[in-house]
This record gives C-alpha cells, sequence and structure tokens, in this order.
C-alpha cells in the first residue's frame, strides 16, 4: 500500500469515530436537550471526553473536517448552558488553531510557489505558524520592501503568509462525503436545513477555496471597496501565488478574546461592525464574506473592524437579493399573504402546495425581532429559544418547516445568515440592526 492510500484510510478512520463516538454518543441527546423531548442530562466526563475527541479529530484531519468543526464552534450558542459549556473551548480552538504543518514541508511549499529565492523576498520568516485556516496555516514574517532607510536598514512590512496544505483538495473532498453523516447536528439547530444541498455547495466552491489566487482577487476588491473607510479595515495583498498567499498582517484582538473575555462595549462594537460589513459589503463589492466565525476577524486598537480570510465569497455583483428585503419588511408589517406571494415567486414555497399564510407569519416573525425593534442583544438565551422552537417536532414551527424549502441560489447567503447570528449571540451585542439593514438592504422599508 503506498503512502497517499494509507493516509486516506488513515483519515476515513479517524473521521468514522466521530459518528460512533460522537453523533452515536452526544448527539441524539444533545438533539434531545435541545427540543426538549428529554430530561436525561449526558454525563460530564462524557461531555469532556467527546469535547477532547472532536478537536483532535477534526484538527489533524484539517481540510473539510476542520471546516465543519469551526462551523459547529459557532452553533454550539444555540445549545443549553449545560450541554455547551464542555464544547465551547474545544471547539472554540479549532477557529485558530490546529497541529502545525512540518517546518520542512512549510519550506517546500514555499520553494515550490514563490521560488528557490524565496528567503530573499523576507527579512524575517517565523517558521511556527501563528494560525491555522481550513485548508492552510498562517505565518508571520517580514516582507522586504523596495529600498532602504535612512539609516540603510531593508524597508519592510509586517505580513500574514498563508501557506496551503499539500493534498488539501483531496482531502477536503474526502472529509466532506465523510462529513455528510454527521449531518444530524445541524438538524438539531434548523430542521429546514438540508445538509446535502450545504455539503453539495461547499464541493462546487472547493476551486474556488483552493485557488489563493482567486482569492486574492476577491481580497483585493474588498479593499478597494472598503479602502480608508474609518470602521472596516481590510488588509492589502502583498503577493499571490495558486497556494500561498501574502497579505498584511493584521494586528489585533481577535473575536474569540472578546467573546471570551470582551466587556459589554467591545462585544456590542464588535456585533455592530460585523452586521455593517456583512450587510454591506454586497454593495460595496459585489461580494459577500461567506466564512463569519471569530477567527476571522480583530477589533483593532483604533476601533475598527480588521477582517481576514478571503477564501470563501458569495459573488453577488447586483448585491444583496431585492426579495429579502422587501419580504422581511412585509413581514415586519404584518403583510402575511404578500409575503407568501413573494415566498412562492423566490421558490421558498411550492407554486401549487396549500400553505396557511398566517402561520407562515407566525414563523417568520420571531426570527425578525432582532430587527423588529431600534435596537437589539442578540444572546445565547433567544438562539437556543428559537433553535427549541424551530427544532421541536411537537411545534408548529417544526411542522411548517417541512412545507419550506431552501433554493440554492439563497444557500451561501443562509449560510452566512446562521453563521453571523451564532457569531452575535456568541459576543451577547447589542446594536441599532434595524437602521443597518435599511441602509444597505435592498427593498427593506423603514417599519412603521
Amino acid at each position: 500500500m503506498t503512502d497517499i492510500p494509507r493516509r486516506a484510510v488513515s483519515r476515513t478512520a479517524k473521521l468514522a469515530t466521530l459518528p460512533l463516538g460522537f453523533a452515536g454518543r452526544t448527539v441524539l441527546g444533545m438533539g434531545k436537550r435541545v427540543t426538549g423531548l428529554a430530561s436525561d442530562v449526558i454525563s460530564a466526563e462524557i461531555q469532556q471526553r467527546t469535547a477532547e475527541q472532536l478537536f483532535s479529530v477534526l484538527g489533524q484531519l484539517k481540510g473539510g473536517a476542520m471546516k465543519f468543526g469551526q462551523a459547529l464552534s459557532v452553533f454550539e450558542a444555540a445549545l443549553p448552558e449545560e450541554v455547551a459549556a464542555p464544547y465551547r473551548q474545544a471547539l472554540t480552538k479549532l477557529q485558530e488553531a490546529a497541529p502545525p504543518l512540518p517546518v520542512a514541508s512549510v519550506h517546500k511549499v514555499l520553494t515550490e510557489q514563490l521560488g528557490p529565492d524565496w528567503r530573499d523576498r523576507f527579512v524575517e520568516f517565523d517558521d511556527t505558524p501563528a494560525a491555522a485556516a481550513s485548508i492552510g496555516q498562517v505565518h508571520h514574517a517580514l516582507w522586504r520592501e523596495p529600498g532602504y532607510g535612512p539609516e540603510g536598514a531593508p524597508r519592510t512590512r509586517p505580513v500574514a503568509v498563508k501557506i496551503q496544505y499539500p493534498g488539501a483538495g483531496d482531502a477536503l473532498l474526502a472529509d466532506l462525503k465523510q462529513l455528510s453523516r454527521l449531518g444530524g447536528m445541524f438538524r438539531a439547530v434548523q430542521p429546514g436545513l438540508e445538509v446535502k444541498p450545504l455539503l453539495v455547495e461547499l464541493r462546487e466552491r472547493i476551486t474556488e477555496e483552493l485557488d489563493y489566487e482567486l482569492e486574492a482577487e476577491s481580497q483585493r476588491a474588498f479593499a478597494t471597496a472598503y479602502a480608508d473607510d474609518p470602521e472596516i479595515y481590510i488588509p492589502a495583498v502583498v503577493a499571490a501565488s495558486p497556494r500561498v498567499l501574502v497579505t498584511e498582517w493584521v494586528e489585533g484582538t481577535p473575536l474569540s478574546q472578546i467573546i471570551a473575555n470582551g466587556v459589554a462595549e467591545q462585544r456590542d462594537e464588535a456585533g455592530r461592525l460585523m452586521a455593517e460589513l456583512h450587510l454591506s459589503a454586497p454593495m460595496r463589492a459585489g461580494l459577500l464574506h461567506a466564512d463569519p466565525h471569530p477567527g476571522n476577524f480583530r477589533l483593532l486598537a483604533d476601533g475598527r473592524l480588521g477582517v481576514i480570510d478571503f477564501g470563501a465569497v458569495a459573488r453577488l455583483p447586483e448585491g444583496t437579493p431585492e426579495p429579502i428585503g422587501r419580504l422581511a419588511g412585509r413581514a415586519l408589517r404584518g403583510e402575511a399573504e404578500a409575503v407568501v406571494a413573494g415566498l412562492r415567486e423566490e421558490g421558498f414555497v411550492s407554486a401549487t402546495d396549500p400553505i396557511d399564510a398566517h402561520a407562515v407569519l407566525e414563523f417568520i416573525r420571531p426570527m425578525l425581532e432582532p430587527v423588529a425593534e431600534e435596537e437589539f442583544r442578540f444572546t445565547r438565551a433567544w438562539l437556543r429559544a428559537e433553535a427549541t422552537r424551530l427544532a421541536n417536532p411537537r411545534s408548529p414551527a417544526y411542522q411548517l418547516s417541512r412545507q419550506l424549502n431552501l433554493p440554492p441560489s439563497y444557500l451561501l447567503i443562509h449560510r452566512v445568515t446562521l453563521g453571523s447570528i451564532g457569531v452575535l449571540c456568541q459576543l451577547e451585542a447589542k446594536a441599532p440592526y434595524r437602521a443597518i439593514l435599511e441602509r444597505w438592504l435592498p427593498g427593506f422599508a423603514p417599519v412603521a
């Protein structure tokens, strides 16, 4: 057996332990606790052991497994506190940490991508990774700028060097195929969301995410759109090749630290800035940053939100689809029949199946609570209440959700919305979200 097949078998074997050890032992219990179908509490020892196993396996596998783990670390805010607490620390680690690539492998990739004289491009290069992305790891370095300083020292610029893991493409495809077996975890949070289309959508963008030159193009578009912006900072691209991306270093406090230890003012401001970014980007850049986990954001010393990692983006050249804002406004104004008609037009509801318009309005209105008032504070308790309402098979919302569809064209927007709400609930951030929607969301008229 060659090394490559042996590694593939090893990856599959490790992933197989998750549905058996994690889903079998824990997810079913988690689902019962979320939906209120049972009152049993999973022992703290099993919770801790499962959290450690999850981090160990997903962290070692990187690729799609790590991406899946990063998504889970956002959704933990929806789980009951006594269940979520043992997972929070282990899952959050996946947002910025993973076992590092050997130094020799790092140098080999740099030689292949930047040339045998790659060291000449840097004044300093730290072989110890500063962070890990889902398909690569990031190193801190000093980039050699043209010319010299007043005392003859070389001009430098602090940079982040993202290096793709060798074999990341094949690994990502294999991981996503195996991880489809963990789909039940998402159904505990959003029963109407079919995981299979989500994984298909992810696979369709694998090629894009693996191409760092394409990521550089997206990042440049964001940087141009937000140049000199007083609230959002996008680091410049310094150099790019298919598997190595060099960008300006972003120095700031990661959102994961603010979630863990930040004061209320930091939490509120971080939440407001995240909402500004995600709602304004389609109009300003024609793009949507599609990887909203805390590891991709920093609160800078000057108060701006630093944004990194543009491998996953949604291309929205016409901006956010207008029906989203129009239907949200109509729902807030209680226009039940108009809402159902619009949902039918967009493919969220079958064109022929009968559906109770007022039941649809009752299903949607609680989700719009954050923009029903001038200000709103996202909380874990609010998200858990929504998760319970949507996931309990005995609730009207759960029954209605089975009549609703998610059109493929809205899949990535839906994913970003859910992920962003998860982060806002982790931050427990209060902000004037309605005013932000009124400014940036097409079709969203002010609510009387």
